[in-house]
C-alpha cells in the first residue's frame, strides 16, 4: 500500500473506518461469486457524499484504483478489487433520507439493504418492487450497480424501471446529480447510462427511487411437475394465454431437495419440477384469474396445484425460492451460478441442453429459474479444493452461456458482466461494438482507476477474445 495515501486515508477515516490489516482486508477478497478473489490494499467506510468524494480524490492524487462495495452479495465478482487498491466500503451509507407517500418517491443512500426500504414503507401502504432473492441482504447502491431484478421482474421490470434520479461521484471527483424526482429531466438519460454500469462510470451516494402502492390481494400457487419440460412449457402457456403474474419461478428437483433438507417449507422432494406462481392485483379480478391459470397449469401437466393457504405459508414457499442459493451448502462445498437469459418459448430446450453440458463435464446441476423472463440461474455444484472440478466448472459455465447467446438471449439477466463473463462478451457484441462501449466508458473514467477489469474485456485479454469467438462459431453459435 502506497505510504502516503494510506496515512492520509487514516487521517480521514481514523483507524475506526479504515482497514490496512492484512487479517482485516481478507474479509473483502471475494464477493458472493466464489472464483474471484483479489485481496485489497485498503478498505474505507464513508458515511457521507463528501466522505466519498475525499477517499476518491486521495486514491487519483497517488493514481490507485478504487471501487465502491456495499454488502458483497455479488455474483459476477463486481465488488471484487481486481487490480487492489482501495475498496469504499458503503455499509456504513444506510439512512434513508426521506420517504415521501404523497410523490411515492424515496431518497436512500446506497448501503440501505434493499428490504428495509419495502419496510419502512409499508406504514404508508408502499413497497419498493426490485426484490432480488438476496433482499434481506443486498444494499440499493449494488442494485443500482449491476441494475439487478429479482422474482417480481416479469411484471414489475428491473431497478432501472425504479431509479428517478441519483447523487454520484464521479471517477475524477468530481459531484454530480443525474435524472430529477419526477423522473422525466430533460436531455439524454443519464440516470439510465449509470444504471447497469456495473460501478465503472462513479459511485452513487444517494439514490431516489419510486415507491408503488401496496396490491390489494395476493395469491400464490405451487404447480408441481413430473418432468422440467412440462414445468417450462407450462411457463410459454401461461403468458400466451394473456396472464402476466407477478411472479413465475421454476426449480428443479436437485433445488427442492436442497431446500426440503435445510428448511422444509412443504416442497415435494420427488417432483421432478415446480413452479412458484404469484398473481396480485384487485380481489374480483383475482377470483376470475385464478381458475384460468389452475387449468392451464392442469393441462400442461401439473400433477397437482397447491394454493398458499395463509400469509404463513405463503411466506414460506417464498423463503423456500429466495434461499435455495445458500440450501445447496447442503449438497457441495461451493455452487457456481450464471444469470443467462434465454426466450421463454427456448426454455425447455436451454434446460435440457443445461442438463447435458452438466452430464458431459462430469458436474451436479441443480436450476433455479426466473422463468417468465427466461432467466436462467443453473448451479454447478463443486469442490473449490478439487482443481480439476474447478477447471471442468469454468468450462461448463462457458458453453451454457454460450448456449443463451445462440438461443437468442443475452449473457447477464442481473448479476453483471463483472470479473467473470468479460472475456465473454464476443460472443454477444462484435469488436466495434466493444470499441464503443470502451468510449463511453472513457468519457467517465479518462484514467481506468475506478473499478477497473471489469465488465469490458481488456487489451491482454485478446487471446482470451479469441477463444470467446471460436466458442462462437464453432461452439453453440
Amino acid at each position: 500500500m502506497n505510504a502516503a495515501l494510506a496515512a492520509e486515508l487514516l487521517a480521514m477515516f481514523g483507524a475506526e473506518r479504515c482497514a490496512l490489516d492484512p487479517e482485516a482486508l481478507i474479509v473483502y477478497e471475494s464477493d458472493g461469486h466464489t472464483l474471484a478473489r483479489q485481496v485489497p490494499e485498503a478498505v474505507v467506510f464513508p458515511e457521507t457524499t463528501a466522505e466519498v468524494q475525499a477517499a476518491v480524490r486521495a486514491c487519483i492524487r497517488y493514481g490507485v484504483p478504487f471501487l465502491a462495495r456495499g454488502a458483497g452479495t455479488g455474483l459476477s465478482g463486481g465488488a471484487v478489487a481486481a487490480l487492489r487498491g482501495v475498496i469504499i466500503e458503503t455499509s456504513r451509507m444506510r439512512q434513508i433520507i426521506s420517504l415521501d407517500p404523497i410523490d411515492r418517491v424515496a431518497v436512500v443512500q446506497p448501503g440501505l439493504v434493499n428490504l428495509h426500504l419495502s419496510q419502512a414503507a409499508s406504514p404508508h401502504r408502499l413497497f419498493y418492487a426490485p426484490d432480488p432473492s438476496s433482499q434481506g441482504a443486498c444494499t440499493i447502491g449494488g442494485n443500482v450497480a449491476e441494475n439487478s431484478g429479482g422474482p417480481h421482474t416479469l411484471k414489475y421490470g428491473v431497478t432501472t424501471n425504479h431509479v428517478l434520479a441519483l447523487t454520484v461521484v464521479l471517477p475524477n471527483g468530481e459531484v454530480a446529480h443525474l435524472g430529477s424526482i419526477t423522473g422525466d429531466a430533460p436531455g439524454l438519460d443519464l440516470v439510465g447510462l449509470f444504471v447497469g454500469s456495473e460501478g465503472t462510470f462513479g459511485i452513487a451516494t444517494e439514490i431516489t427511487v419510486r415507491l408503488l402502492p401496496a396490491v390489494e390481494s395476493v395469491r400464490t400457487f405451487l404447480a408441481v411437475y413430473d418432468s422440467v419440460a412440462a414445468a417450462s412449457e407450462t411457463v410459454s402457456a401461461i403468458l400466451r394465454a394473456g396472464i402476466v403474474p407477478a411472479a413465475l419461478e421454476l426449480m428443479d428437483n436437485a433445488a427442492i431437495r436442497a431446500v426440503e433438507a435445510h428448511l422444509k417449507v412443504g416442497f415435494p422432494i420427488d417432483a421432478a419440477a415446480v413452479l412458484l406462481i404469484e398473481i396480485e392485483g384487485r380481489t374480483d379480478e383475482q377470483s376470475l384469474l385464478a381458475p384460468r391459470l389452475l387449468e392451464i397449469c392442469r393441462s400442461s401437466g401439473a400433477r397437482e396445484v397447491q394454493e398458499a393457504a395463509d400469509e404463513l405459508q405463503r411466506a414460506a414457499l417464498w423463503k423456500g425460492r429466495k434461499q435455495a442459493l445458500g440450501a445447496l451448502g447442503k449438497l457441495a462445498p461451493a455452487y457456481y451460478t450464471h444469470d443467462g437469459v434465454v426466450p421463454r418459448s427456448k426454455l425447455p430446450q436451454a434446460l435440457e441442453a443445461i442438463a447435458e453440458i452438466g452430464v458431459r463435464h462430469r458436474l451436479r446441476v441443480a436450476n433455479v429459474c426466473h422463468a417468465g423472463d427466461g432467466n436462467l440461474h443453473p448451479l454447478l455444484l463443486f469442490d473449490p479444493d478439487n482443481h480439476d472440478e474447478v477447471g471442468r466448472v469454468k468450462a461448463a459455465g462457458a458453453e451454457i452461456l454460450a448456449l443463451c447467446v445462440a438461443l437468442g438471449g443475452a449473457l447477464t439477466g442481473e448479476h453483471g458482466i463483472g470479473l467473470e463473463k468479460q472475456q465473454l462478451m464476443p460472443l454477444a457484441f462484435e469488436p466495434h461494438e466493444l470499441e464503443q462501449f470502451e468510449r463511453v466508458r472513457a468519457v467517465f473514467d479518462v484514467e481506468k482507476l475506478r473499478n477497473p477489469g471489469k465488465l469490458l474485456p481488456q487489451g491482454a485479454r485478446c487471446g482470451e477474445m479469441l477463444q470467446a469467438r471460436r466458442l462462437k462459431h464453432g461452439g453453440w453459435l
